[in-house]
C-alpha cells in the first residue's frame, strides 16, 4: 500500500484495515507451519503496512490535540 493512499483514508478506515491485516498476518503465521508461502515477503509488506498506518493514525491523533 503506498503512502498516498494511506493518507486519503480517514481514521475508522484505517483501523479497520490495520485489523484486516493484523488477521491476514496471522493466519499466514499459522498455514506457514503447515507449507511455505509461496511469496514470502508478504510478512514483510503487510508488517510494513501496518506501521505506517500506525504511524499515520498517531498523526492524525496528534493534529487533533493540537487543534484542541
Amino acid at each position: 500500500m503506498k503512502n498516498y493512499e494511506i493518507a486519503a483514508m480517514s481514521s475508522k478506515e484505517l483501523i479497520e484495515k490495520i485489523d484486516e491485516l493484523e488477521n491476514r498476518l496471522a493466519d499466514i503465521n499459522f498455514h506457514k507451519a503447515i507449507e511455505p508461502p509461496q511469496n514470502p515477503m508478504v510478512f514483510r509488506n503487510s508488517r510494513r503496512d501496518i506501521a505506517r498506518m500506525k504511524t499515520r493514525l498517531t498523526q492524525m491523533e496528534l493534529q487533533e490535540n493540537s487543534k484542541a
